[in-house]
């Protein structure tokens, strides 16, 4: 028998070395936004006035003075072609939830004499083709008008391949008649409104604050397996996932791959990366094995959220193209494999004073910190309110994959907070007698001489919370690893705002009434833990346990992406975004289309190429089995029973094709009664809820005919393969 590509593959992952980095010598503070036009850039190469207002712009949230754009292109154009770029592009966040850009160079002709130009109003405006992109309907074909426009506030920086450099300006999206088309829109709006909202609250115990800012710490988490295996993988190629694998003998049960050595070509890839994402101004400090066999994670250090989404972004780009070069793929959908940990990216969510403080930071003595509660408390006031906001804001066809599975939360969306934090709650709501001066040691007394006393966080850790406080921040981990952290960031921000302004005008109301500053704010905090309590949970996520108690509570339990969506255009839902202005009704319904288009395009992706992978691999390679089996049978032996199992073996090879190529008719039968469902919500919940359990099926069975079928026939990397194979 001739070697198989699978073989073939093999062979050459084996002859693979790591890839050296290409440069080592340099530190990382060395090569730190060196790619980046940084305040140090702009006082460098802008006039002293223009330096100050576009600082103010930057700094402040001031409103950008039209003036000053055309000394700005040209300082950026100076600079860039100091570093040999030839092209910029606006960089910005269409409904894709990627990235997009088209480019442009700095040539121009004037008369027959080429010059390099790059205007303000290159700076400033684009126009890409608006009808090309998810809208929902708020363009058509024949409407293809779009603008992009700087954003200011995210810094512009230059993109380096191998091939050339691009200057690239983040900016956002929208539609000719004013809608958004992106991302980016909605999340600067709900970070101006939570500065709005937090600052005014803030000035209660602190009059110095003017302005607050939302920061995030974005944690990615993915997968590294050979290119050649990869490639192999159809299914990995179109979906990102494997719709057929049957589970190897050892997975992560064994839990040696969490924290443990990292090796050796994952360890260059990583190298690598960090390299160029600090070149980017990207703040990448922590890299590490993650759970699974063949998955790792990294992450930055703290940053504004909106800059730090970009980055977040940047990175997700950075991990696909560096993991080229190395020879591998990166794998970021939320479940490549089935039975092991999926991957997150876990939002790690704070607000931060322009006098330095963490609002969310509890101090020494938290239940004597009455700012810190009164934030802390209305966090949780807010997702309690629009829970169900909050599981719309993280669905997808990957991530329903991956909730509820293997250290991932689950769909019910509920609030970890920790021991000591609950006790201060309860005593809030419920003061107890406590003696005087009577303190709880924040220190963990091991009794080794040699190690000294640990200082305890205010938490433990919850993995299996979607929204837990870590200390001095709330990590939204149900976050999915490909997911851009723009929507659910957007959410998190305006559901806290909304929030924040009942807090201020109830403590405002009270204070108008005769009451006492810290009075009235201990009356509405304690009003908001009584009405928050329900969403607060300390156990164990998975339990079913936990599953009856929450229905109990009234929490939502909606495990599908379709009817999650949902949450979005209820009445709820849709007085939130409208009253606040963060969309109109029509970019909503648009938005929430677009996610149910996306979910049934990608589900429908999955189907399709399993579909084929069944058919033109899998069978045939089991029928070429089953022949070799029924050529080693005598034809018209006297059986004595010794050719009984071989037998055997026979008839459930047969019995397992049978079997598959039935499940694939019923797979057509029931895709046909979703294609012909009356709209687009029917046709994903239909999908959902009818076509995948058969495409399960399928699976199953396809993963059954992996552990009979003779290794070399089997056309498909497995997963030991891919998984443990360095």
């Amino acid at each position: 028998m001739p070697m198989n590509a699978r073989y073939q593959a093999l062979r050459l992952l084996q002859s693979r070395p790591p890839v050296p980095p290409t440069d080592q010598s340099r530190r990382p503070s060395e090569i730190y936004a060196q790619h980046v036009f940084t305040k140090k850039v702009m006082k460098h190469y802008l006039a002293k006035e223009t330096y100050l207002a576009l600082k103010e712009t930057i700094e402040k949230g001031k409103t950008l003075d039209k003036g000053i754009a055309g000394p700005v292109a040209n300082s950026i154009k100076a600079w860039a072609m100091d570093k040999g770029v030839t092209h910029f592009t606006h960089w910005f966040q269409p409904l894709t939830g990627r990235t997009a850009e088209k480019h442009d160079s700095f040539l121009e002709l004037s008369g027959d004499e080429p010059i390099d130009k790059f205007s303000g109003d290159e700076l400033s405006q684009q126009e890409p083709d608006a009808s090309s992109f998810p809208s929902g309907g708020l363009r058509r074909t024949f409407e293809a008008r779009g603008y992009t426009a700087w954003d200011c506030s995210s810094p512009i920086f230059i993109f380096e391949t191998t091939y050339g450099k691009t200057l690239c300006i983040p900016t956002i999206f929208v539609s000719y008649t004013g809608e958004a088309l992106d991302y980016k829109i909605p999340l600067l709006k709900s970070i101006s409104m939570l500065d709005k909202a937090a600052t005014a609250v803030a000035k209660l115990f602190d009059p110095e604050v003017s302005r607050v800012v939302a920061t995030l710490g974005l944690e990615q988490e993915y997968f590294l397996i050979d290119r050649a295996l990869f490639d192999l993988r159809p299914d990995l190629i179109l979906t990102g996932r494997t719709v057929f694998g049957a589970a190897s003998a050892r997975g992560q049960q064994l839990d040696d791959h969490y924290f443990g050595a990292i090796p050796e070509r994952a360890f260059a890839f990583m190298n690598e990366l960090e390299q160029e994402a600090h070149k980017l101004g990207i703040p990448l400090r922590t890299r590490h094995n993650e759970v699974a066999p063949g998955q790792f994670e990294c992450a930055p250090q703290f940053e504004g959220l909106n800059v730090a989404i970009d980055h977040g972004l940047m990175v997700m780009d950075l991990i696909d193209r560096v993991a080229r070069k190395h020879h591998l793929a990166a794998l970021l959908h939320e479940k490549p494999f089935a039975g092991i940990n999926g991957s997150g990216k876990h939002n790690n969510w704070s607000m931060s004073t322009d006098t330095g403080k963490n609002l969310l930071a509890p101090g020494q003595n938290p239940e004597e910190n009455l700012m810190f509660l009164a934030f802390f408390t209305t966090v949780i006031r807010a997702v309690y309110e629009h829970a169900d906001l909050m599981r719309a804001s993280i669905a997808s066809a990957g991530n329903d994959h991956r909730l509820g599975a293997n250290e991932a939360p689950p769909a019910i969306i509920s609030v970890f907070i920790g021991s000591r934090l609950s006790k201060i709650l309860d005593d809030i709501e419920n003061p107890p007698r406590r003696k005087k001066n009577e303190h709880v040691s924040d220190l963990m007394h091991l009794g080794i001489a040699e190690i000294p006393e640990l200082l305890l966080d205010n938490t433990d850790r919850n993995r299996t919370s979607p929204f837990a406080f870590t200390g001095n921040k709330f990590e939204f981990r149900a976050v999915g690893s490909s997911a851009n952290s723009s929507n659910p960031m957007t959410i998190l921000n305006v559901i806290v705002a909304e929030q924040l302004k009942d807090f201020h005008h109830k403590v405002e109301r009270k204070i108008n009434r005769g009451r006492k500053l810290e009075a009235a704010v201990l009356d509405i905090i304690r009003e908001y833990i009584v009405e928050s309590k329900a969403i607060r949970f300390e156990g164990d996520g998975y339990s079913q346990e936990w599953a009856d108690e929450a229905a109990r509570r009234g929490l939502s339990n909606v495990k599908q992406t379709p009817r999650a969506l949902d949450f979005m255009v209820n009445e709820k839902a849709m007085a939130l975004f409208t009253t606040t202005g963060l969309f109109t009704e029509a970019e909503i319904h648009a938005r929430h289309e677009v996610q149910l288009e996306n979910y049934l395009t990608k589900v429908t992706i999955e189907t399709d190429i399993a579909e084929e992978l069944a058919r033109t691999k899998i069978i045939p390679a089991a029928t070429d089995y089953l022949r070799e089996i029924q050529g080693t049978l005598p034809a018209n032996a006297t059986d004595d029973g010794t050719l009984a199992p071989l037998r055997k073996l026979r008839d459930d090879l047969a019995a397992g094709i049978g079997k598959t190529l039935t499940l694939l008719e019923e797979l057509g039968s029931a895709r046909a009664k979703a294609e012909a469902a009356a709209d687009l919500r029917a046709q994903a919940i239909t999908f959902g809820e009818e076509v995948l359990p058969v495409l399960d099926q399928i699976r199953n069975q396809v993963d059954q005919l992996e552990m009979v079928v003779k290794d070399a026939y089997w056309p498909l990397p497995k997963y030991r393969e891919m998984l443990f194979i360095r």
